[in-house]
């Protein structure tokens, strides 16, 4: 009998700082082995980058009369986006892997993560969504 609950099962790792150490040699198998570091990656990436434009936005705007606000909306941003579009991201690579019967190397799963940062920070940089 197929039991779902198994394959969405994050159990190999033992911590958060596990997936970002790498530290796992296992390649990832399941759904919930793939898609969750693809989305912790993708989530530590994009808050650095933002945490990066906050802390420039301090040093530019810190004596503007509402401009000192825009660095808090950067670091929620930072965090709303791969909460809402990585989720989505990595489930779609996840399940293309899965239904592909392939394994994931953590590593690929870093590239992964970072790759959907990088794409999202090229596409708001080209401006690329205001040409349409």
């Amino acid at each position: 009998m197929y039991d779902m609950l198994s394959e969405f099962r994050v159990s190999e790792f033992d911590s958060f700082v596990d997936i970002l150490r790498l530290t796992s040699g296992d390649p990832l198998d399941t759904f919930g082995e793939m898609w969750y570091p693809m989305f912790l990656w993708s989530l530590c990436s994009s808050v650095f980058v933002h945490t990066c434009a906050a802390l420039v936005a301090i040093g530019t705007l810190r004596k503007h009369k509402y401009g000192k606000f825009f660095p808090v909306l950067l670091i929620v941003m930072g965090v709303v986006g791969p909460v809402t579009s990585g989720v989505a991201c990595s489930a779609a690579i996840a399940f293309i892997y899965r239904a592909a019967n392939m394994a994931m190397p953590p590593i690929h799963a870093m590239v992964w993560g970072i790759g959907q940062t990088i794409l999202g920070a090229g596409i708001g940089f080209t401006r690329i969504l205001a040409t349409l």
